[in-house]
């Protein structure tokens, strides 16, 4: 069995008006494959992927941290394409106040979009990557889910860690349904968490070809982590 074919294939997106998500957008655009987007400004939506049709895209309001939002952005998807065959988090947030002096909401919050966000919608997509027999989830995780690089950024590194272990019980779940799971662990990427100017760090096209590779593969080739690096260190 050979690489899949985006041809009809459904992939719902979340966090894709900027940063690593749009640059997901517009190669999966230009690979083929159907497109609902979601993020929090619909506005900003259609830029990622500007010469697509709404026969190929759909754009939606996506609050990770409600339950109702991620339920009705797949019942809307469902209800517009039919199937839903990838499924990609990306939406996520950081703050790099330091463990002593970070505040609970600020935890909170990250716990919320980094973790419980791509939870809420992957229990909600089951029963169609199911239905696809090649369901794909990638989560854009973070190399700080390998590894823990000062007191800034602790926190943050919580929330990545409990979304590897997400991904590997998705994997384990969804096995032998033909569900794939991917965790994408970048280090540090060129966009406005970090420093877009910046072309020593990892571009976020880069990460995009790299999400379409994995998602591209057959039942038979299954990548379960995917570590990125720009510089040596032991985790990439």
């Amino acid at each position: 069995m050979g690489s899949i074919n985006a041809g009809e294939r459904v992939v719902m997106l979340s966090g894709a008006n900027r940063g690593i998500g749009s640059k997901i957008a517009a190669r999966l655009a230009a690979d083929g494959y159907r497109l609902s987007l979601g993020a929090r400004r619909t506005d900003a939506l259609a830029e990622s992927a500007p010469d697509v049709g709404p026969d190929r895209m759909m754009l939606n309001h996506h609050e990770a941290t409600d339950l109702d939002s991620a339920r009705g952005w797949v019942d809307a998807t469902v209800e517009r394409f039919g199937r839903i065959d990838v499924l990609i988090n990306c939406a996520g947030i950081v703050d790099r106040t330091g463990l002593e002096s970070m505040s609970e909401d600020v935890l909170d919050d990250m716990w919320a979009v980094n973790v419980k966000g791509p939870l809420r919608l992957i229990r909600l997509a089951l029963p169609h990557l199911r239905k696809s027999g090649s369901g794909r989830v990638v989560n854009i995780a973070s190399l700080s889910a390998k590894r823990v690089k000062g007191d800034s950024i602790v926190g943050y590194s919580m929330t990545k860690y409990a979304l590897l272990a997400l991904s590997h019980a998705i994997r384990q779940i969804g096995w032998d349904d033909g569900i794939r799971v991917t965790a994408v662990c970048p280090g540090p990427v060129a966009t406005d968490m970090m420093d877009p100017d910046d072309d020593t760090i990892i571009q976020p096209e880069d990460v995009a070809d790299l999400v379409a590779t994995v998602i591209a593969l057959p039942n038979t080739a299954s990548v379960s982590e995917l570590l990125v690096g720009c510089r040596m260190e032991a985790w990439a």
